[in-house]
């Protein structure tokens, strides 16, 4: 049982994760697809599928974004 605990400890830290800090941007990579929010008549819409974002498109913030 201590070694099935370990092995499902190790297998979710497989992949690699990086902090960014809130005053960074940052852009996308290739191949990226994801759920978006939009804003349709003054609301935030989450889009119903995954969509592709194109490469070299900057992620920001919320604090980069003017308040409403």
């Amino acid at each position: 049982m201590l070694c099935a605990a370990l092995v499902l400890a190790f297998a979710s830290g497989c992949g690699r994760t990086v902090l960014i800090r809130e005053g960074s941007p940052m852009r996308i990579g290739p191949s990226t697809k994801a759920q978006v929010w939009t804003r349709v008549d003054g609301e935030w819409e989450l889009s119903a599928s995954r969509v592709e974002i194109p490469e070299g498109w900057y992620l920001v913030p919320p604090s980069f974004v003017e308040k409403e």
